[in-house]
């Protein structure tokens, strides 16, 4: 795909800065006791909130025209980023840009204070990639991730007072407060900003500056401070092209004649991808789907409960997909998960290999649909720990609700044919296996061959000898395997 001068001098940037990231694994199977999400300084220390040069006497405040070559009346998109930068606005802004490749400008109103790197990341390649003109109009402000996203437009234009800058990566530990990341990240996010930069044309020593802070630029940054530049600051090293004080001033500067301003709004999909994305939610969805999963294997059969597990999931992946977290990849792992614990289910009960296998394989697709970053660089940053602490308490969480959902329906018609009770005599505990060789009792469920009997009230997992026998049907006991009974239909004995 050709992506022009602009793309090709930031692939060739980024590629020599992350030619030594190596792949770490594909999968990390130890509990990591971590909650943390990194962001681009969403919480910024109160006590230094980015170090800032004093202005000279001759910082430049008129600034030369950014004419377009542009016929009167035409298109140009404005893009709000005015919240916290995350991935369901991030999905938004990629369309935008793809759908409007014959805008003359695209202009991003950006006040935010910062939020997800990946979602950061993610509006950075669209608009690296983009066809039309790419303008950040800062007012007032474009912190952590705002800096990024501004750096990656052709030109940067800043209202009176604004400010750009403190980018330093993030994390929040427990009770939400702000903590440190490691140098692997610091690292990751300079090479980010640099490249950025540099692909536009500006100083890519000034980017870094702004996420290390152990950049030292002398007469502009001292040792042990992040860098964030104001206005007059950003305009006079060069960050910004120049000043306006409203998108009026803004188009006088490009020179654009009564354009048709057409104003990004998100559609019904990103709405509800939104929704779907965000950490309750999607934490909800993963602990319903587990659960449908575990009523599967205890009672292997495709119920109520399997199916709304299986149609939770597939909602966590398709809000995932519209965000652009999922690829094909995780979705074939996935199903490849989900086909493994069919085979255990239905094929080769009692085996153990597929279904652990199985179960392996879609939580490894539902951490990775949860990660935004390189694989390698989100093992030695906490981005996978949080990704696997989400999942694992999902699990937790679904085992919980199974535990209400078995004490809720357990005096219910549909929780007696979950639980070992009866309707008259309560819990009864199963005989040995081997006393009830012999004895006679009714299908359960479907024996494909494995699935449910019941004897004398008390349901038992049995294995028929026939390929399928019918839910309903008369079974004898003529032996047992392991806890399993191994059943005969009436009618062949």
């Amino acid at each position: 795909m050709w992506v022009g001068p602009k793309g090709a001098r930031f692939a060739a940037v980024r590629w020599a800065e992350h030619s030594r990231l190596s792949f770490r694994g594909f999968f990390v199977a130890s509990v990591i006791l971590c909650t943390a999400q990194v962001t681009l300084g969403q919480k910024p220390d109160d006590d230094d909130p980015g170090y800032r040069p004093q202005p000279s006497a001759n910082v430049q405040s008129d600034v030369q025209a950014l004419p377009i070559d542009a016929a009167p009346g035409s298109k140009v998109v404005v893009i709000a980023i005015d919240r916290t930068v995350e991935l369901g606005l991030a999905a938004f802004v990629r369309r935008e840009i793809e759908t409007n490749p014959d805008a003359a400008a695209i202009v991003l109103d950006v006040n935010t204070l910062g939020g997800r790197v990946d979602a950061a990341i993610q509006i950075r390649d669209a608009l690296l990639e983009a066809k039309p003109r790419t303008v950040a109009f800062i007012h007032p402000r474009a912190i952590s991730a705002g800096a990024l996203i501004s750096l990656a437009c052709d030109n940067v234009i800043m209202t009176e007072g604004g400010t750009i800058g403190a980018a330093t990566p993030i994390q929040a530990g427990p009770g939400g407060q702000a903590d440190a990341v490691g140098e692997k990240m610091v690292s990751y996010m300079r090479t980010e900003m640099r490249a950025t930069a540099e692909a536009n044309g500006r100083r890519g020593d000034i980017a870094e500056a702004m996420v290390d802070n152990e950049v030292v630029i002398e007469g502009i940054v001292d040792a042990g401070k992040l860098l964030t530049l104001d206005t007059d600051q950003a305009v006079k090293l060069g960050i910004a092209d120049g000043k306006a004080a409203n998108l009026d001033e803004l188009m006088a500067m490009l020179s654009l004649e009564k354009p048709e301003i057409k104003t990004g709004e998100l559609n019904w999909g990103e709405e509800i991808a939104r929704w779907l994305t965000e950490p309750t939610i999607s934490g909800l969805l993963l602990s319903v789907g587990m659960l449908g999963l575990m009523v599967a294997f205890y009672t292997r059969t495709v119920g109520a409960f399997t199916v709304i597990g299986f149609v939770s999931l597939a909602m966590f992946f398709g809000g995932h997909a519209v965000v652009h977290l999922v690829g094909w990849e995780e979705a074939l792992l996935f199903l490849v998960g989900v086909a493994l614990v069919v085979v255990e289910i239905f094929f080769v009960p009692g085996l153990g290999v597929p279904g652990v296998l199985g179960l392996v394989f879609v939580i490894a697709a539902l951490v990775l649909a949860l990660i935004g970053i390189p694989l390698d660089v989100s093992f030695e940053t906490g981005v996978l720990a949080d990704a696997m602490t989400r999942v694992l308490l999902s699990l937790l969480g679904a085992f919980v609700l199974a535990l209400v959902v078995m004490r809720l329906f357990s005096r219910t018609a549909m929780g007696r044919s979950l639980v070992l009770a009866d309707a008259e005599t309560g819990f009864v505990s199963a005989p040995s296996a081997s006393d009830l060789v012999g004895q006679t009792g009714e299908a359960l469920t479907d024996l494909r061959p494995a699935g449910k009997v019941i004897i004398e009230g008390v349901r038992h997992e049995a294995t028929s000898e026939r390929a399928f026998v019918a839910r309903g049907t008369k079974v004898r006991v003529i032996g047992k395997e392991g806890p399993e009974l191994i059943v005969r239909p009436m009618e062949e004995t």
